[in-house]
């Protein structure tokens, strides 16, 4: 049978700060980010299956990507671990939605770690095929699976 890629949208707010850059996205600063998760297997051919016809139930990946990814960062700080976050992590209320990750968090790097944090918690017949996480209208960074085996 046919393989089918579905995707699902999400949608967050979240801000950022890149270490030791060279512009404006220095500071920490804010993004409505919009993030495609796309999964690609064979759909369900049983015809017994309360599933037939569907690659993966577009509410079974919500489960999934929802209190992972969106829940987790949404109306958060990402900050990379090499910033001075003494300032942060104190008991100021403002911060009480901080991530510090071992990682420059730019929207390419972000690509990475949802990739990871997904990827095993897919069924075993489904594979995630990419990642496309948009920072601006006109700007965002994907991960394909294809690619990671260059």
């Amino acid at each position: 049978m046919t393989k089918i890629r579905v995707t699902k949208m999400f949608e967050f707010e979240m801000a950022h700060a890149l270490h030791n850059y060279d512009g404006l996205c220095r500071n920490i600063h804010g993004h409505t980010y919009k993030l495609a998760v796309t999964v690609i297997g064979k759909p369900e051919a049983d015809t017994q299956s309360t599933k037939l016809g569907m690659v993966l139930d577009f509410g079974l990946l919500k489960k999934i990507v929802k209190p992972n990814i969106v829940d987790k960062y949404d109306h958060s700080v990402l900050l990379s671990s090499e910033e001075d976050t003494k300032y942060f992590k104190n008991e100021n209320k403002l911060f009480k939605r901080l991530h510090i990750v071992d990682f420059q968090p730019t929207a390419e790097n972000m690509v990475i770690h949802f990739a990871n944090i997904i990827t095993p918690l897919l069924p075993q017949n489904i594979k995630l095929y990419s990642v496309k996480l948009h920072e601006t209208t006109n700007s965002y960074a994907e991960w394909y699976a294809s690619d990671q085996n260059e």
